[in-house]
């Protein structure tokens, strides 16, 4: 045997290709596997949109003339609201979960002596919990997409324009919290306390500052007021709380999600195993 056979025998350091995506799968897995947190997340994303449906069919069947169509522009945008509330809470579970469940559990020693990039760890976990939560967010678009179609009746339907932005934005609103969600769990490394702090922000703290106008053009750097101004104008009525630019709004928004994501990935790499 020469040197050059000798050589070409040595086994090879697996590339990025090939083991990136079976760190996606595995935190994946690990999604799955907390049927509790699947459920709840199946439960804030498609039941409240089955329930409200159901329920505006059968007032409309009993009392067509007190009670409109089920569908319709107004209703989507009723529901659009509802969702997008919900399925904020469901990325704020999700993403805490994710970021927070290894050290809980005991796991994420036992991936570190294996040899793993941390980084690598960390990166995984994000397109992970985007392919638990986005699937569950979409079900529940579809539902309001098209039963605001469907049971429009007499009633203006929305068009394939608005549904196409509408979904657009779901995704961003969703995806934004589960980012701050995993960003802020992996730094404190408290599932619990992730969650409590998160959603009192993102549905507490930051409309309220939203409103309080002494604050000014500080209110610009609000995720909130970035999501406000990039809502379709058709979806829900009035105007922006806080006037800012397009090119202002996409600025905060890679903002709070870059930080995070740094804050979580530093964290993640510098913690003790």
């Amino acid at each position: 045997m020469n040197t050059t056979t000798a050589i070409a025998e040595l086994p090879q350091a697996p590339r990025p290709s090939s083991w990136r995506p079976r760190l996606v799968s595995a935190e994946l897995l690990k999604l799955r596997k907390r049927r509790g947190l699947a459920l709840a997340t199946l439960a804030l994303t498609v039941v409240p949109l089955i329930v409200a449906y159901t329920v505006l069919v059968i007032l409309h069947a009993t009392d067509p003339a007190e009670h409109g169509p089920a569908g319709g522009l107004e209703n989507f945008s009723g529901s659009m609201e509802m969702l997008s509330q919900l399925g904020i809470v469901a990325a704020i579970l999700v993403g805490a979960t994710l970021g927070a469940g290894d050290l809980g559990s005991g796991v994420f020693r036992e991936l570190v002596v294996t040899g793993r990039s941390r980084l690598a760890i960390f990166s995984a976990r994000v397109p992970a919990g985007l392919g638990l939560l986005f699937p569950l967010v979409a079900v529940g678009f579809a539902l309001t997409a098209t039963g605001s179609t469907v049971l429009a009746g007499s009633l203006d339907a929305p068009s394939v324009g608005l549904l196409a932005a509408s979904a657009a934005w779901l995704a961003l609103v969703t995806g934004l919290a589960l980012v701050l969600a995993l960003g802020i769990s992996s730094a404190i490394g408290s599932r619990g306390t992730t969650i409590a702090i998160v959603l009192g922000w993102q549905l507490v703290a930051m409309p309220l500052l939203l409103q309080i106008r002494v604050l000014g053009s500080v209110r610009e750097g609000l995720v909130v007021a970035a999501t406000e101004r990039l809502e379709p104008p058709a979806l829900f009525e009035g105007g922006t709380t806080v006037p800012i630019s397009l090119a202002a709004a996409v600025a905060v928004v890679v903002a709070w999600t870059a930080v995070p994501l740094a804050l979580g990935a530093w964290r993640t790499c510098t913690r003790d195993a």
